[in-house]
Order: structure tokens, then C-alpha cells, then sequence
């Protein structure tokens, strides 16, 4: 019976739990983590009070008895030894493994910045910290990084009442994820809604405060508030890695099945450095999609099977105050050449990046009903994954940037979908959390082939 050690309890962790689970009813499985099993992307929403504590959690004690886990939660493992095929954790006990999995995720990141430490200077990563704003009753807050992570925070922090300011050292906010016209739409729309912006200016000095902390930034400015919350990025937890000898660079490398330059070592998630669909190399995109199919294929491969990965899509997707922005592929554009709308006073933007006549990235900016309600984003997530020609599709699109779901129909994408499930036929067991797959409860109408034919024909 082969013995499988999971160090990581986050969705690449439990997902590879899962799938092991499916392919070798028995194996053993022990789980190291130093947190429990959680989603952190449903922080913000615990912060806002609109869920309880609860429902954060992806694996509880049940659901790892009934997938036989030998759970070792509250437990950090201190030492891999890919010789001996061991994992050595606090206080001194040792895990023996036939496969490893390095599920370790990743850290906050912090500038090297004198002051920036105390009850008042929080990160926003972990459930510790959402737990310390909480607890902290601030109603003045100043975010110090105004990407991803610290943009997911601001309906919460909006609902809890709090003032709220952002510092970005970059020309505008979420400059990772959205070019400088689709940004400005993002900064009118919240300054509007009261929060305060200071953008391409870093902080200087940070002091600690009778009550609070005190920020000046470059430019002269002091921003006084009772608590400092840091989005300044993140670091992989490679330390374990790097001591046991493994390959690293911004992550630990893995090839195409995920797995490391030590045998019967695997790593999944933030800390992997893997296939990038369009990039040509290897890259770190810590990325919930990312860590589910990581963990999934690993776990395939370490169940025995060949199961090859054909690389993860940058991509994220936001909702700040009603609107929506999200970002995918190859989206800054570079020399490519592109298909821009914009309407800012619609505050809608979308950018379509081409390769021949296909898209290869892709910006979208406004309303819900725009963005996400009609399943926009969804529709150009799916082409810039899959890659089909759109043929004469491109120039029709290009005339119609809005109507992007007769081009989405017509280019067959659909079906290329099915090529990139990974285990396909294999539905996913659940922890709880998930739905399973609801079948069509009508056949499809009438008009039904307007979309589907046409240009293509």
C-alpha cells in the first residue's frame, strides 16, 4: 500500500486528497498543516459579516475521516529528506513516504521598511489576520498596496463602516492585472464612492502612534489611521525546499506532471514553479484555478497515472463596489495587436488581444451585467484557454467588440473546453463545498442556431 504525505491543507492539498482518494481507494494519506483546511478567498467575505466562520472551511474532521486522512493539522513540517523518503515535523516526529506532496502555498510579503510592525500593522492573507482586523475594531484604515489582495479586501472593509485609503507605488491601482485606461476606470469609481487613492508614490516612514500608526509618504503626505493593513505581494514557502537540495527559482521547478527535481517529490500551488499555457516557460501563478488542477495532476501522478499538464492561464477576476474587472492570458498587449472600447462614462473598457485571429488575452471592465452577468468574462476566459481560430469571426468581432457570444459560440470553444478538463469523466467528490453538475433542463430552442452558425459556415 503506498504511503502518500501532503504537506498543505489549501484547495491544491485537498484536491490532490480527493483525487487520490478516486484513483487508490488504499492509500495512505497524512495531511501536514500548520492552519486548518480553509478557503482564503472567502476571507473578505467573512470580514463583511455575510457568512459565518464557519462555511470558511473546505475539509472539517468528518470529511477527512471519511476520505481516511491521517490528519496532522496545527503541525508544520520542519525537514525533507528525499533520500530517506522522510518528512520530519515539530517536536521531532518522522513521516516516512512513498510520494511526497509540496502543497506550502505562500506567505505575505513585507517591505524592508523600519516601523512597520505592531498590533496596528497587519497582513491580509491568513484567517489570523482576519481575525486581528476584526478584533481590532478599526474604523480608519490605510491598505499599503492596492492590487489584487488588497482590492478584495474593500467591499468588506466598506461594509464594516471603515474610512478607507489606498497607498500603490505603481502609476495607478492593480497594475498586475489591468492596463492604465481600464485602472482609471477602477480609481473613478471608487473615489466616487469615498475612498481615498495615492498612487505612484511610496511610503517612506511608518511610526507607531499613541492610538495607530502614522504613514508619510514620498510626496510629503501623512496618512494617520487606526490600523496599517499590508498588500504589498507575496513570498512561496520554499525554505523546506531549498534545504532538501531541490530546484528552485521564484518557485521550486516541476515539469510537465508536477513533479520536482527529487524523486517521488511533487509540489502543487503557490510554491510551484510550472508550465505557463502561453508563456513558453515555467512560472509561479498563485491563482486558486492554478492550485485545484496542480493538486489534481499531481495526485494523478502520484496515484500511477501519466497525466501531463498543459500549463496554467494567468488570470484574475474582481468585484469592487459593483464593478467588475478581470484580466486573462497575454492582456497587456505588448506589440500585439489589439481591439479596444472604451466608455467611461458607462465605466465599461474591454481590451481583446490578438495572435493571427486569435485571442491570446483580454481586459474587461464595468457593470455586473456587463462583465459577469452575461457571462462575458467567462466566454473570454475560455478562448484565450483554449486558443480556437476564429477566422472570420475576428472581423466581426471587431466591429462588435460587446458581442463577444455569437464569435464564443460559432469558434467552437465550447468543445475545446472539454480537451483542457483535466481527468476528464472523473467528477470531483466534493468537500462539502461544491455542487455537482446540473444537466440541461430544456432542449435547446429554436433560435439556437442563429448563434452557432453563420460566418463559420
Amino acid at each position: 500500500m503506498a504511503q502518500h504525505v501532503i504537506l498543505g491543507a489549501g484547495p491544491a492539498g485537498i484536491n490532490a486528497i480527493e483525487t487520490l482518494r478516486q484513483l487508490d481507494a488504499g492509500a495512505g494519506i497524512t495531511l501536514v498543516c500548520d492552519e486548518p483546511a480553509y478557503a482564503r478567498m472567502v476571507l473578505p467575505y467573512r470580514l463583511a459579516g455575510s457568512i459565518a466562520e464557519g462555511t470558511l472551511f473546505t475539509a472539517d474532521d468528518a470529511w477527512l475521516e471519511a476520505q481516511r486522512v491521517d490528519a496532522r493539522l496545527g503541525r508544520r513540517a520542519t525537514r525533507i529528506d528525499p533520500g530517506a523518503h522522510r518528512v520530519t515535523l515539530e517536536g521531532g516526529e518522522s513521516l516516512a513516504y512513498d510520494r511526497l506532496l509540496v502543497a506550502t502555498g505562500s506567505r505575505a510579503a513585507r517591505p524592508p521598511l523600519e516601523g512597520l510592525e505592531g498590533p496596528a500593522v497587519l497582513d491580509m492573507w491568513t484567517l489570523a489576520d482576519a481575525r486581528g482586523l476584526e478584533a481590532s475594531g478599526a474604523r480608519d484604515v490605510t491598505v499599503v498596496g492596492a492590487g489584487f489582495i488588497g482590492l478584495i479586501v474593500l467591499d468588506a472593509l466598506l461594509t464594516r463602516g471603515c474610512r478607507l485609503r489606498y497607498v500603490e507605488i505603481a502609476p495607478h491601482v492593480l497594475p498586475r492585472m489591468l492596463d492604465a485606461p481600464a485602472a482609471d476606470l477602477v480609481e473613478a469609481h471608487l473615489r466616487a464612492r469615498g475612498v481615498e487613492i495615492h498612487t505612484g508614490v511610496a511610503v517612506e516612514r511608518a511610526e507607531r502612534r499613541e492610538k495607530g500608526m502614522r504613514l508619510e509618504l514620498a510626496d510629503g503626505t501623512r496618512l494617520d489611521s487606526d490600523v496599517v493593513l499590508m498588500a504589498t505581494g507575496i513570498h512561496p514557502n520554499l525554505e523546506l525546499l531549498t534545504a532538501a537540495g531541490l530546484e528552485t527559482d521564484e518557485g521550486v521547478l516541476v515539469d510537465g506532471f508536477l513533479r520536482t527535481s527529487a524523486a517521488d517529490v511533487w509540489a502543487a500551488g503557490d510554491v510551484a514553479q510550472g508550465p505557463d499555457l502561453l508563456g513558453g516557460g515555467r512560472a509561479v501563478h498563485a491563482i486558486q484555478p492554478t492550485a485545484i488542477d496542480h493538486g489534481r495532476v499531481a495526485a494523478a501522478n502520484m496515484a500511477g497515472m501519466e497525466v501531463s499538464y498543459g500549463g496554467s492561464l494567468a488570470m484574475n477576476v474582481l468585484h469592487t463596489q459593483g464593478l467588475h474587472s478581470c484580466s486573462f492570458g497575454l492582456w497587456q498587449g505588448d506589440e500585439r495587436e489589439s481591439t479596444i472600447v472604451s466608455s467611461p462614462a458607462d465605466g465599461i473598457y474591454r481590451k481583446y488581444v490578438w495572435q493571427d485571429d486569435r485571442i491570446v488575452g483580454g481586459v474587461m471592465v464595468g457593470p455586473g451585467g456587463t462583465v459577469s452577468g452575461a457571462h462575458d468574462a467567462g466566454m473570454l476566459k475560455g478562448l484565450v484557454q483554449t486558443g480556437v481560430a476564429l477566422g472570420p469571426w475576428k472581423d466581426w468581432l471587431r466591429a462588435n467588440p460587446l458581442e463577444l457570444r455569437r464569435a464564443y459560440l460559432a469558434s467552437g470553444a465550447t468543445s475545446a473546453l472539454l480537451e483542457h478538463t483535466l481527468l476528464t469523466g472523473r467528477a470531483s467528490v466534493g468537500g462539502g463545498h461544491r455542487f455537482p453538475p446540473v444537466p440541461p433542463r430544456r432542449e435547446r430552442g429554436e433560435h439556437h442556431g442563429v448563434f452557432t452558425s453563420g460566418l463559420r459556415e
